[in-house]
């Protein structure tokens, strides 16, 4: 009795360290097909930080009208500094709207290679906000640009209209192909929605 005992309590044993054994392949094998969650892309969270891409080369439209400034810090969201752009509406390329483009490399059109592969980001998220309030931005994009080498696709919200205060906005990226993106921001007003022009303020633009 005591044999048959012993003998089924082993075969348990056995068929415990043979689930064992077919188990710990599988486990190993979905780890191994879990991707890495999206890291933080940063278009811009401070003046010269090495965690900035994109440059705001694509300047649009009226480009005479804007001033830009990366390094202001008039009360910044976070940090010491925050992006200004002065807008003065004069019409100076004879437009009636102006933009810019934030690419990579600089001023580039989709002539030339480049850009970054953002598979796996979900959105964009930033901060904005206007000197007075009631600031008129027509589009807020990511993407866009064509050429020979284009990105392989775009996003945007808008039209919106900025408070004096620090709002965060979101440009929905779930399901977009960012496999090649050189148009890492963009944003467009036009002299009709802002006829004195605006001064604005954007911080911590970032993919997420």
């Amino acid at each position: 009795m005591k044999r048959l005992t012993s003998l089924a309590v082993a075969a348990v044993f056995m068929l415990g360290v043979s689930g064992i054994a077919f188990a710990a392949p599988k486990a190993a094998k979905a780890a191994a097909n879990t991707k890495p969650s999206f890291k933080a892309f940063a278009v811009y969270v401070e003046n010269a930080s090495k965690e900035n891409h994109f440059a705001p080369s694509g300047w649009m439209g009226d480009f005479g009208d804007l001033k830009l400034n990366q390094a202001c810090t008039e009360t910044p969201r976070s940090g010491n500094t925050c992006i200004k752009i002065t807008y003065s509406a004069k019409m100076t390329q004879g437009a009636g709207w102006t933009g810019i483009f934030w690419q990579q490399p600089a001023n580039n059109w989709g002539e030339k290679k480049g850009g970054y592969d953002l598979t796996g980001a979900k959105k964009l998220t930033f901060w904005a906000r206007g000197a007075q309030g009631g600031e008129k931005i027509a589009e807020f994009k990511v993407g866009g640009i064509t050429g020979e080498y284009p990105d392989t696709d775009s996003s945007s919200i808008g039209p919106i209209e900025l408070t004096k205060e620090w709002q965060k906005y979101t440009i929905d990226l779930d399901g977009k192909d960012l496999s090649h993106i050189i148009g890492g921001f963009c944003f467009a007003a036009s002299k009709d929605d802002n006829p004195n022009g605006f001064v604005i303020y954007f911080d911590d633009i970032i993919y997420e």
